[in-house]
């Protein structure tokens, strides 16, 4: 039931801001966070960190927007919700959920090359 309702929201909601992008596309370096800090204290927005979750680090996002994350070398797409800042290693441009990793890549690649396309921010 939940996921029927995480779909209709994007559905609704997400989706369509994603035909006209609302800042620049960016492209870089992704990587993810480890299995080990599930369910520890605290992202950036005051969350638990859920690694099964579809949330993601970013330096500079508003926590609540909604980005599109494409792995450039196979075109599998997923969006996540910013909720935490970071990454904080060399030039990686965004920290994904494992699970939002997952859909994309193989988590033994580590780290993969991505375009980041903001689909909505939150509301002021």
């Amino acid at each position: 039931m939940l996921r029927l309702f995480l779909f209709t929201l994007l559905l609704f909601t997400v989706l369509p801001a994603a035909a006209s992008p609302l800042l620049p596309v960016r492209t870089g370096s992704a990587s993810y966070y480890s299995p080990k800090f599930h369910g520890r204290c605290c992202t950036a927005s005051g969350e638990k960190v859920n690694v099964h979750a579809m949330t993601a680090a970013h330096r500079t996002l508003p926590m609540g927007a909604y980005v599109r994350v494409t792995n450039v070398r196979n075109q599998r797409a997923v969006i996540v919700r910013i909720n935490d800042r970071g990454p904080y290693h060399g030039s990686r441009i965004i920290d994904l959920s494992t699970a939002a990793f997952k859909r994309i890549a193989s988590p033994k690649h580590g780290v993969i090359k991505v375009r980041l396309d903001v689909v909505s921010l939150p509301k002021k």
